[in-house]
């Protein structure tokens, strides 16, 4: 039914592929629970993650992303969330005392399910992420190839598979890494002072954010 020429998928994965590059809110929140946690508690933030992203790419295919793009009201009013969000994970990773770490807790004791509708809310409450589909995947948009709403939902859904290709081996990485961190207080600590600075400052960032 969609009818692309090889430049235009070329041109499409290799965009897709850098976004998926670029790091952000959804980046930092992955790898913090990975390297503080290990494989499982970063593959239930990523697929948390994921879910968002798709809910925004239904937004964007029919239309309710141009509502927050319209309304400075509700542009606003879901910026202040997201932000106050970022900001409150990045505080309870301040205050952890280093004793498993902030992630660790959240991976113990909130349970898997816990992480993975934070990974919904990190995603969800980001306007910028429903602006960035509104503008971007019209783009992609070709005259003819079949319906709009079609193709800025396929657009979209592979925005998503491209990260299903790039951050799984970012996350096992991290599994790694948190082999070695595992049972040091002090590592530990620090990684969750770093945490919880770089979560304060993306909520901050957000919440100066303008359309």
């Amino acid at each position: 039914m969609l009818d692309y020429s090889l430049a235009h998928w070329i041109t499409f994965l290799t965009a897709a592929v850098l976004l998926n590059l670029s790091p952000g809110p959804d980046m930092a929140f992955i790898l913090g629970h990975t390297i503080k946690s290990g494989t499982r508690a970063g593959f239930s933030a990523v697929f948390g993650v994921w879910s968002g992203a798709f809910m925004h790419v239904l937004f964007a295919a029919f239309g309710l992303s141009a509502v927050l793009a319209a309304s400075a009201f509700a542009f606003s009013a879901v910026k202040w969330v997201g932000a106050g969000y970022l900001v409150w994970l990045g505080i309870q990773a301040l205050r952890s005392g280093g004793e498993g770490g902030f992630i660790k807790a959240a991976a113990e004791t909130m349970s898997w399910h816990r992480i993975y509708r934070q990974g919904v809310l990190v995603s969800l409450l980001n306007p910028k992420v429903a602006i960035f589909f509104l503008a971007f995947l019209p783009q992609f948009v070709v005259e003819g190839a079949g319906p709009v709403w079609l193709q800025l939902a396929v657009h979209g859904v592979l925005i998503i598979a491209v990260a299903m290709l790039i951050e799984p081996p970012l996350i096992l990485a991290g599994g790694k890494l948190a082999e070695l961190v595992k049972g040091n207080r002090k590592i530990g600590l620090w990684l969750d002072r770093g945490l919880g600075a770089l979560l304060v400052a993306l909520g901050v960032r957000l919440a100066l954010t303008t359309r």
